[in-house]
């Protein structure tokens, strides 16, 4: 023990004699540790802590898919739901759950409320506790029951101040009363996640019975309900989906479904996770290779360091210092570095993880539950102490390695006794310098690829206008809108309203807003057209206001927009997008053809416009149909505004405007449609970021690296440059000499990082947006890029060693 003190104590004194070098080591490692660090407690929360309900991996939800109509999720109705309860084998619970936006009202302003309408089991399944009261209970499962309302204690703490006196009480959720029966514990959440809807909602705040009728076993077109289902024990996900498969076979044949369709199984941690699980083990991937060129790095300025410390180790060998004692202080020192660029990487761990929340990609579900645990201290600890070792190898091999004969009559100019201005008899610095730039290539081919991809897909046109267009949602849940007329009232007087607002040059209002994350599609028949057996003809299906078009600048294509003698006394119109034309009719005019979904009552198509991005630039959507307003109305729609310059139009007068038609409405998600275009690209913009700064710091490193080891060579060789000079070599010849055996090293590291970069960035192919893995212009211009950094990083020291003064250095020799 006194020993291990000792070589402890050693080794501070030595990091505290070369403070400079031990503050850049130190914060190299800094970045690479707590950058690891940082990924890690993402990957521990998303993929490797189990999500917090009860046996979380026999949870699943039940989705339906039609790949041969691009639907490949797809929610199920009551009808599918009690098929799956009548006929399946393999479930120990099932629960059916409809998640929607309610409005609280009976207070001074009326607040909008993410709602769950489930089954008594639900809530069961996923371990809620009520605080106060009770859960929702079997028999309120079937109609003819009291309305009850659970809440979480976010929406007790937040809209009732904590009342505890809240059970009871009646509160008024979208005109209907709800007596108050529960409050859950404070640690139950269900996220959107957890729940995915058809509108975009956050966590739900309220739990109503979903009681089901009789004639439920009928609804089978309702399809936008989740089905949650727990595993029965020792039966596998494999299982499971093969006998709900044999289920969806029947389903497909009585309802006469798609020849595509099917049930497929998603484990929970799988839906939470989702696509997130490829772009985390790409980004934890690259911070690993940050490590080992920051562990590169180190391992050279550690070989320089003992380099100068040739004689000392010589003469405490000669004293019978044995090797094992010899490496063990060495190692002490690595590992003491090692720790206190560990202890600094939490920091910078900390900090990273701030900046995740501040800036929000928008796509890592579980947000608020990352954080350094114990488990990350446990990884960082690690981490470090083998980081430690690992760089540590590089100077203890040197050490054990050393001449002593040549070492003790150097006299301590350690390097000379090689002699020669040749990398080869450095091999070990050689090959440090090869790894960093070698890693340093692959990382910033894949950060090239991201950007590139990046760029390409800002480049992706929309199909509308961004500028100067504010929008927001609208919510109009009285009890009164349960009339069409009442509704189309409503908006119309809105449209008036607010279009005569100073500097708005036009409104209209739309179902489902473009990248707001709001989806609806469904089957239609079109005229002259007869499906094939077995397939269905789906459509997304939007309504809009007449002057929408305008307000979102989509662009007229044939036709007409609507109009304002587009009644619900006159006949059915319907608006179609450029796509769905070209599809039906390339050399057509489809100008008066008509769909619908009743025969009884067909849609004439009056208008063809421009194709609308609507779930995302990088996603195709379905064919698309548009319909009026004031023909079919809808409750809850968006509202977009244009201001008559680039300016965004105000919103507090517009809100105000809503309000004076119907105190009882809610306007929420007040945002401009540039804020929604620049939110959907954040998960690119936060995984090019991201790679990049990894990959800028790792060709830093690698520029350090190489500048390191050249400017260490051309002191160990300042005689060797000085009988150069004496015997009549031109400062050419002394640069040239310099600046090849450096870009050697370069052209040895690029190419290996070529090849390494093929390899791996073949992950990242589903990350890319229109270029290949394999770019050529990304795989032609960052090497070119290193190789510039490369004789950047060269040529410095080669520039010093012109001016080596050969009688100066003749003389000191």
């Amino acid at each position: 023990m006194h020993i291990w003190l000792q070589d402890f104590r050693y080794a501070m004194r030595m990091l505290r004699k070369n403070a400079v070098l031990t503050v850049v080591m130190a914060a190299s490692l800094a970045i690479g540790i707590g950058a690891n660090s940082a990924i890690f407690s993402v990957v521990d929360t998303l993929l490797l802590r189990p999500l917090p309900y009860p046996q979380p991996d026999r949870l699943a939800n039940v989705w339906l898919h039609s790949p041969g109509l691009g639907i490949f999720r797809d929610w199920p109705s009551p009808g599918e739901y009690i098929d799956l309860q009548k006929e399946n084998h393999s479930f120990e619970q099932m629960a059916l759950a409809q998640s929607r936006t309610v409005v609280l009202t009976g207070r001074e302003q009326p607040e909008r409320i993410d709602a769950l309408r489930a089954q008594s089991t639900l809530l069961e399944m996923l371990g809620a506790k009520p605080l106060m009261g009770r859960l929702l209970l079997p028999e309120e499962d079937t109609p003819g029951k009291p309305t009850v309302a659970i809440l979480s204690y976010r929406a007790w703490r937040k809209l009732f101040n904590s009342d505890p006196g809240i059970l009871g009480k009646s509160i008024t959720l979208d005109g209907k009363p709800f007596i108050v029966a529960g409050v859950l514990q404070r640690d139950f959440m269900i996220s959107s996640e957890v729940m995915p809807s058809e509108e975009p909602l956050d966590k739900l705040d309220v739990f109503l019975p979903l009681p089901l009728a009789a004639d439920a076993e009928q609804k089978r077109g309702d399809e936008n309900y989740n089905i949650l289902v727990r595993l029965k024990p020792k039966v596998s996900v494999q299982q499971a989906q093969a006998d709900i498969d044999l289920i969806a076979s029947r389903v497909r044949e009585k309802d006469k479904r798609d020849a595509t369709f099917g049930m497929h199984l998603v484990t929970l941690q799988e839906q939470v996770v989702g696509d997130v699980r490829r772009a985390l083990l790409v980004l934890l991937g690259s911070v690993s290779l940050v490590l080992l060129i920051a562990c590169a790095n180190v391992a050279n300025l550690l070989l320089t360091r003992t380099a100068g410390r040739e004689k000392e180790v010589a003469i405490r060998t000669a004293l019978g210092a044995g090797w094992q004692r010899i490496a063990r202080q060495l190692l002490t020192e690595s590992i003491l570095l090692a720790l206190v660029g560990g202890a600094a990487g939490l920091l910078v761990a900390q900090a990273s993880l701030y900046a995740v929340r501040k800036i929000n990609p928008g796509d890592i579900p579980r947000l608020e539950d990352i954080g350094l645990n114990g488990t990350v201290l446990w990884f960082t600890f690690g981490v470090s102490l083998a980081t430690g070792i690992l760089f540590g190898l590089a100077p203890v091999w040197r050490a054990i390695h050393l001449d002593l004969n040549n070492s003790l009559k150097a006299g301590g100019r350690s390097g000379q006794s090689d002699g020669g201005f040749r990398l080869r008899r450095h091999r070990l610095r050689g090959l440090l310098v090869v790894s960093e730039l070698t890693l340093s290539l692959m990382l910033l081919i894949g950060a090239g690829l991201l950007v590139r991809s990046f760029v390409r897909l800002q480049s992706v046109p929309p199909g509308f206008s961004t500028a100067g267009v504010l929008t927001m949602q609208i919510a109009a849940n009285d009890p009164k809108y349960r009339d069409e007329k009442a509704v189309m009232n409503f908006y119309r007087e809105i449209d008036q309203r607010v279009s005569r607002l100073p500097g708005i040059r036009s409104e209209g209002q739309v179902s489902a807003l473009p990248l707001a994350g709001a989806v609806g599609w469904g089957g239609i028949h079109l005229e002259g057209y007869t499906l094939p057996p077995g397939r269905e003809l789906q459509v997304d299906i939007r309504t809009a206001s007449p002057d929408y078009f305008r307000a979102m600048e989509i662009p007229l294509i044939q036709g007409r927009f609507f109009s304002e003698h587009d009644t619900a006394e006159m006949p059915q119109v319907v608006i179609i997008d450029e796509k769905f034309a070209q599809r039906f009719w390339p050399n057509d005019n489809p100008i008066g053809k008509h769909l619908w979904f009743d025969p009884k009552k067909p849609y004439t198509i009056v208008g063809v416009v421009g194709v609308v991005k609507q779930y995302g630039l990088e996603t195709d959507g379905k064919i698309a149909t548009y319909f009026c307003q004031q023909q079919n109305a809808e409750t809850g729609m968006f509202l977009v505004a244009r201001s008559s310059s680039d300016t965004t139009p105000p919103s507090a007068a517009i809100v105000r405007e809503i309000h004076e038609v119907d105190p009882t409405a809610v306007v929420y998600g007040v945002r401009t449609m540039q804020d929604r275009l620049y939110d959907s690209l954040a998960r690119q913009r936060f995984a090019s970021t991201m790679l990049g700064a990894f990959a800028s710091f790792a060709l830093l490193l690698a520029a350090v690296g190489l500048y390191g080891v050249m400017s260490y060579l051309v002191s160990q060789s300042t005689r060797d440059i000085g009988v150069r000079i004496a015997l009549g070599a031109r400062p050419g010849d002394i640069l040239g000499m310099v600046v090849r055996e450096g870009m050697e090293l370069s052209a040895v590291g690029i190419a290996a990082g070529l090849v390494g970069a093929a390899i791996v960035t073949r992950v990242m192919a589903s990350l890319l947006f229109g270029i290949s893995a394999m770019d050529v212009a990304t795989f032609a211009m960052v090497p070119a890029i290193l190789a510039a950094v490369a004789f950047a990083a060269t040529a410095i020291p080669a520039l010093r060693a012109t001016r080596v003064d050969p009688i100066v250095a003749l003389r000191e020799e």
